[in-house]
């Protein structure tokens, strides 16, 4: 996608600035190029890199596409907001940002606590797709001007939840991203001991 914006191509997400190719961080022309003719094709949707915060945005209109979009063209961010779309249900993906409450920046222990609740099978989820693409997974508690909180629990806990992944099997459409992930990126399909180390 050259255009800044996407509101002028047939089906595109309307209205939505997407970031000029020059700002994407590397590899992320890569990532679209695998995973957005699956989205747009199976599941009228699409991957962009904006130019501020992430969210997704459900179509305004029958012929348009869903968006997730992704923080200033990271890579990583990118792989955080599919987790999510990965995991939301049909009724939630007709609701913009799946209709979660978000607390932001500055969580005090007791709001830290319910959005890491939250972030743990995403974050496992994005750490398949992160070993799918040959890059290190880091957990983000997202909460930098929040009072201060043991980390290593959230962090044990989206361990847990990424290697019973291995076990149990992957949700449907995260397994279809890994898959694409892998063969786009020249990687193995994860095994268990791509989870055995504490992520960051």
């Amino acid at each position: 996608m050259q255009s800044d914006t996407l509101s002028t191509q047939p089906g595109a997400c309307s209205g939505v600035y997407a970031l000029p190719v020059a700002q994407w961080e590397a590899g992320v022309k890569e990532l679209l190029d695998c995973l957005n003719p699956w989205l747009a094709r199976d599941w009228q949707t699409r991957l962009v890199p904006g130019s501020g915060e992430p969210v997704y945005l459900p179509a305004a209109a029958a012929d348009d596409l869903n968006c997730i979009v992704f923080a200033h063209g990271y890579f990583n961010s990118a792989l955080h907001e599919l987790a999510h779309w990965c995991l939301a249900g049909a009724n939630r993906r007709m609701l913009e940002d799946y209709g979660y409450w978000y607390c932001p920046d500055g969580r005090d222990a007791r709001q830290q606590a319910a959005f890491e609740q939250v972030e743990v099978k995403p974050q496992a989820i994005e750490w398949w797709l992160a070993s799918a693409t040959g890059r290190p997974f880091r957990t983000s508690t997202d909460n930098l001007n929040g009072i201060p909180t043991d980390s290593q629990p959230f962090r044990q806990a989206v361990q847990r939840q990424a290697a019973r992944y291995v076990t149990d099997g992957l949700p449907a459409r995260a397994h279809d991203a890994v898959k694409r992930l892998c063969d786009q990126f020249g990687q193995p399909w994860p095994q268990a001991h791509c989870f055995v180390e504490l992520p960051r």
